[in-house]
């Protein structure tokens, strides 16, 4: 594990943290707006501000640079306006030091839609910068005591300055979206649905380009998982009261067959994708997983896979995996339900909460939480107890006919279904960029199909 994971060594960064939460913490005490906006995200959506802040705004000091170099921020661009600089090794907001000197100090809160941000709060006399649909737009929402605070959509860009497209390239924005929701996900025959998906993304990717298709199909993905996933449903709704969308997403988890997994890697590189950390749960989960990222678009996914001892060592995102005869927890749910990519969508959307608070807060409304398999200062996770899905009596005969279930479970899965999608309550400190490596084989077993609800171990 270690020889493969060698450059994804993930550490906290408590200094880089305090840096950022100073300035947010400096415009809240003197930007009114951003104090309301503050306490309204804890109470009615419980997150908090920081977890939806892309940038903060500093202006530039003798003392800045050094400052930055010891928390290990570097550069990342600069421009006539000033630099913008990010943290590597840590998953924080970046900073952009300004030279033109209009403000003191400020945030950029993100969300998915200006328009609904604003619809939330009573709309104004606001100017938005930046095209419908573009790849970034802003809008400069509160401006006290020289203390701003920018309200922001983003597709597939870093830049922070507001992006116009012409007519046509929103338009083919708007195409492209719509070609990947309308998209076939099922039918009998996965080998040519899973090429037809391949060859839609090349496609997005001619049109739009390589992030901004990637931004589209995760944009696609999310709302099919939610259509499918009522604890994601509600907590949407909750988001939406003040206008945020799901931009506080953490990362994307698909689950996938063996026969498939080669593929989907595949798409994801086409997207602008690029390998992280592997896990492996171990020989007795016989589960592993990929992370991959796309640093331009700030998306991370997690590809869950069964996988056998000592492929771990192997490249296995690229190497054709064998059929096993033994179906793991992540096999028998893609045999069920489809493979994520396809049928059955994400099995989970994990999102940054105040950890608690929406574990106490979605089970006032009837939503349960699993048992914590992260429980660090620094990291807190948990799954909503999963749903479970009906399942069609083709794909249990099948599997009944391949001898890879039994009659007991047949019947069971005929009978109540198996479980399907989860909403991970996910809670960071420090900058902590990485993931649990050692309790996930416990969440993974709790997550098996063959598994009723009441052995997932709510509380």
């Amino acid at each position: 594990m270690m020889t493969v994971n060698t450059d994804f060594q993930w550490i906290c960064q408590p200094q880089a943290e305090r840096l950022i939460l100073d300035v947010v913490e400096r415009v809240a005490a003197t930007n009114q707006f951003v104090d309301t906006l503050q306490k309204e995200l804890l109470q009615l959506t419980s997150t908090r501000l920081f977890d939806w802040i892309e940038y903060v705004s500093i202006s530039s000091s003798d003392d800045i640079g050094k400052d930055l170099a010891q928390t290990g921020f570097i550069l990342q661009s600069e421009g006539q306006g000033g630099s913008v600089y990010f943290h590597p090794g840590a998953q924080l907001p970046r900073i952009f030091v300004s030279n033109l000197g209009l403000v003191d100090c400020g945030l950029s809160v993100v969300v998915d839609s200006i328009d609904n941000f604003f619809l939330a709060h009573g709309g104004g006399d606001y100017t938005i910068e930046g095209s419908y649909f573009g790849a970034f737009r802003r809008a400069l929402v509160s401006l006290e005591n020289r203390v701003a605070c920018w309200v922001i959509e983003r597709r597939g860009t870093l830049s922070i300055q507001p992006s116009q497209e012409s007519p046509e390239e929103v338009y083919a924005y708007e195409q492209a979206l719509e070609k990947w929701l309308i998209r076939s996900r099922g039918g009998d025959d996965e080998e040519r649905t899973f090429a037809q998906t391949l060859e839609l993304a090349q496609e997005l990717v001619s049109e739009v380009g390589q992030h901004r298709a990637a931004w589209t199909v995760l944009e696609g993905e999310r709302r099919y998982w939610q259509m499918r996933n009522s604890a994601g449903q509600l907590q949407k709704g909750r988001q939406d009261r003040l206008g945020m969308g799901w931009a506080n997403h953490d990362h994307h988890t698909f689950r996938s067959s063996r026969t498939h997994f080669k593929r989907l890697v595949q798409l994801f590189e086409l997207l602008g994708f690029h390998c992280r950390e592997r896990f492996y749960a171990g020989e007795e989960a016989g589960w592993g997983a990929q992370v991959m990222e796309n640093p331009q678009c700030r998306l991370v996914l997690f590809l869950d896979v069964d996988l056998m001892p000592g492929e771990i060592a192997n490249d296995f995102a690229h190497e054709p995996m064998f059929a096993t005869a033994r179906l793991g927890t992540i096999g028998l749910w893609c045999a069920l339900h489809g493979d994520s990519i396809l049928r059955a969508g994400m099995h989970h959307l994990e999102a940054q909460f105040m950890f608690e608070e929406l574990r106490d807060d979605l089970a006032g409304k009837g939503v349960k939480m699993m048992a914590p398999f992260s429980s660090f200062p620094y990291l807190k996770q948990a799954f909503t107890v999963g749903e479970n899905w009906p399942v069609s009596r083709h794909r249990i005969d099948r599997l009944l006919l391949e001898g890879r279930i039994s009659s007991e479970e047949a019947e069971h899965f005929s009978r109540n279904g198996a479980i399907g999608s989860h909403l991970e309550n996910l809670q960071r400190r420090e900058g902590y960029k990485g993931f649990n490596q050692k309790n996930v084989s416990i969440i993974i077993k709790k997550t098996d199909p063959r598994l009723n609800a009441s052995a997932q171990g709510a509380y």
